[in-house]
């Protein structure tokens, strides 16, 4: 067991930046006082580092369509109780022109990952929603080789979203029969080095997942140096494999929030959203308490109401009987119960200033 770390010890952890994985098994253990200074120790970071403006960018999930099987998904290969469907690209297109006023500033193009993707269709997609929108462009579509990858960057895309769920290989292999932990970590290297703002993250409490599991989950986000870090509960879906197990901190769900702050201290000047599975485990509250927790960003779902109920990752998933319009008015009123502001600009990484002044420095230094 844990030893526990009295006030100072741990206002002396929280202040060194070197975090290593003694101090992720730490955090991760408080409670009582120490956990309500973990949290405002999280929220302090945020605020120094990220301000009070929560970005908004919407989802459009254009296609639940999708080649692969993994354990957890609902919309898995082999669910054959899923309507699948794919909108046109003038459907996503005017989609993405209404969020604009929404004060939306960034479309996130999300689907189920399947090589029946046309590639091309989807460059002309990204370059036509730069082109006529003031919006900033982030795809989530799987894994795509290099090539791809190139060619939707130079089409204007801004941003990747590619989870890695889990830091563990062997977990990462049961959960994924299509995909190694070692092919999803060497694409997001590649969009890395083409220069795309890359996010990434991970599942908490998958079945088979220790504390020890998750503070390696913490410190692989470090290591990648993400622009955006995305993290949610397991919820187990009924028509998968995985539906009759249970979340690992099932009875402990401050992990789930504890996950999160020890992300932000770990992650300084990370984009952190608070992502809607919060909203499934604590309805009505649970990306409030995120957002108050180390996040500071809110992603509503902006996909056409006729289309949501086909694409459910897990059970429960809030706002599927909304319409965007809805949707934007409650987190703009969700925002302002925070005393935060709405994020006016793109709001792009803001490690690419660090990372060119050190890439300056060891230039200078060589």
């Amino acid at each position: 067991m844990l030893m526990k770390k009295n006030n100072s010890q741990k206002h002396h952890v929280f202040a060194n930046r070197d975090h290593g994985k003694g101090s992720a098994l730490s955090f991760l253990d408080s409670e009582g006082a120490d956990l309500k200074r973990l949290y405002k120790e999280a929220d302090r970071i945020r605020h120094i580092h990220m301000g009070e403006e929560i970005y908004i960018r919407g989802i459009i999930e254009f296609s639940n369509i999708c080649a692969n099987d993994c354990l957890y998904c609902g919309i898995r290969a082999s669910n054959h109780a899923v309507n699948r469907y794919s909108m046109t690209a003038e459907e996503i297109f005017s989609t993405a022109k209404a969020m604009v006023f929404r004060q939306q500033t960034t479309v996130v193009l999300q689907s189920g990952e399947t090589p029946g993707i046309d590639d091309t269709e989807m460059g002309e997609i990204i370059r036509r929603i730069k082109k006529e929108t003031p919006l900033a462009v982030t795809v989530s579509v799987g894994n795509r080789p290099y090539d791809t990858y190139r060619h939707w960057k130079d089409c204007g895309m801004d941003r990747y979203l590619l989870r890695f769920e889990t830091s563990d290989p062997e977990l990462f292999g049961r959960l994924h029969p299509d995909c190694t932990l070692e092919e999803r970590l060497e694409c997001l290297y590649a969009l890395k080095e083409l220069g795309v703002q890359t996010g990434s993250g991970f599942m908490i409490g998958l079945p088979g997942e220790t504390v020890d599991t998750l503070a390696e989950n913490i410190l692989l986000c470090q290591k990648l140096d993400l622009d955006m870090i995305g993290i949610g509960p397991f919820i187990p879906h009924p028509e998968t494999p995985l539906g009759g197990e249970k979340n690992a901190y099932e009875g402990n769900e401050e992990m789930f929030f504890k996950a999160l702050a020890v992300l932000r201290i770990f992650n300084p000047d990370a984009h952190i959203p608070a992502t809607t599975a919060y909203d499934a485990v604590f309805p009505g509250v649970g990306r409030n308490l995120a957002l108050q927790r180390g996040a500071n960003i809110f992603m509503p779902n902006d996909t056409p109401v006729g289309h949501r109920k086909d694409y459910l990752l897990y059970p429960g998933k809030p706002c599927v009987d909304e319409s965007a319009d809805q949707c934007a008015s409650c987190v703009l009123m969700r925002i302002e119960s925070l005393g935060r502001t709405i994020g006016k600009g793109h709001g792009h990484s803001i490690k690419n200033h660090r990372r060119n002044s050190e890439h300056g420095r060891h230039k200078h230094a060589g």
